[in-house]
């Protein structure tokens, strides 16, 4: 049974997972023994008693973050996960560039203080930040643990994505959607719906949650309510997601947004057609080009910025570009010109695409 233990120096509530005897605070790196403590909630149903009948229990995954956490300055976090697979024969070429250019992008842009940036990628030296499946969720745990309303968190992920069967009814597709951690061959995927309870669900009134999921399969592997589906005019509607057996797949009154590189079932590139320099994940390249280009104002000016860089690649390259492009993709591509994925918009909520304006 999961319960509620103050942190001893600042307040803060924190998850306790079963058995454990102390915790590490995620917002002043304080370390609370259970022992000393004496603000132990005595059940979730006695937290919750008092909330909306859809407020979710804690998530059955969480469990306290191993390996020192970063600072934290200010209420902005991010956790950037760049996997290339190296030396294996699911190698990606240009995903720890992605990772590198989006905490630039964090950074330099939106004031992310780099202390309060978790990277994961094969070329981190602190055994803890390797991208395998118990790092990756680790992190995410940490990313949402203390969260406090005005809060602004942020989950990019390069690299594989996949998808498998879903059997407890709450897909419109009939699958759950998939991240593929380093060690996956090993030690499996992380699921949709795992990702959903950890980071979506327990998002409080106030805080804001961005993630920028560049893997393929990825157009709702948040498990989000609502996809805004673009044709290629600009219109839009917002397809309704929510599972048919009512279970709730939003947050606790936060606001959480997410870009992904194309639809459930489509594949995502990774290329150095797009940067002409090195290789790159296109959707990675694209949300980062439609903000430094000036058409990051509104989430709607964003993804249709983003869809048009894709979906003209091939015919602004030429055609025996196009060609030699299709051998260097590891997934997707089209011999029509472009490349065969379009990028998707999720939400917790529904909202106007062109006037609502994005900040991180």
């Amino acid at each position: 049974m999961l319960m509620l233990v103050n942190c001893s120096n600042c307040q803060t509530p924190l998850q306790l997972p079963p058995g454990a005897k102390s915790i590490r605070c995620a917002v002043c790196q304080a370390i609370t023994r259970i022992a000393e403590s004496r603000d132990i909630a005595p059940s979730p149903s006695h937290i919750y008693s008092n909330a909306p009948p859809h407020f979710p229990p804690p998530s059955p995954y969480n469990h306290a973050p191993r390996g020192p956490p970063p600072a934290v300055h200010g209420r902005k976090k991010a956790v950037i996960c760049g996997i290339s697979y190296r030396y294996s024969r699911h190698e990606l070429k240009g995903c720890i560039n992605d990772a590198k250019c989006m905490r630039h992008l964090l950074v330099n842009r939106f004031k992310f203080p780099e202390s309060s940036i978790i990277m994961l990628t094969e070329e981190e030296t602190d055994p803890f930040r390797i991208p395998t499946k118990h790092n990756l969720r680790m992190a995410l745990f940490w990313l949402i643990q203390g969260c406090q309303p005005g809060d602004s968190l942020v989950f990019h992920y390069s690299g594989h994505g996949s998808n498998q069967r879903n059997y407890n009814g709450d897909e419109v597709d009939g699958y759950d959607e998939t991240l593929c951690p380093l060690d996956f061959e090993t030690h499996g995927m992380i699921v949709d719906d795992e990702i959903n309870a950890t980071i979506v669900r327990p998002l409080p009134l106030g805080a804001r949650l961005h993630a920028i999921i560049d893997a393929c399969h990825s157009g709702t592997v948040l498990d989000l309510p609502f996809l805004c589906r673009m044709n290629r005019t600009g219109q839009y509607v917002w397809e309704d997601h929510r599972p048919r057996s009512g279970a709730w797949k939003g947050t606790s009154g936060g606001e959480a947004i997410s870009f992904s590189g194309c639809d459930d079932d489509q594949t995502s590139a990774d290329t150095s057609a797009l940067s002409r320099v090195t290789s790159t994940g296109a959707m990675t390249f694209c949300f980062i080009q439609a903000i430094e280009r000036g058409n990051g104002a509104t989430y709607g000016s964003i993804l249709n910025a983003m869809r048009t860089t894709i979906r003209n690649a091939g015919d602004e390259m030429g055609g025996g570009i196009v060609t030699s492009l299709l051998t260097m993709l590891l997934t997707g591509g089209s011999g029509g010109g472009g490349l065969r994925q379009e990028p998707q918009l999720t939400s917790c909520e529904t909202f106007d695409v062109y006037s609502k304006p994005f900040s991180l």
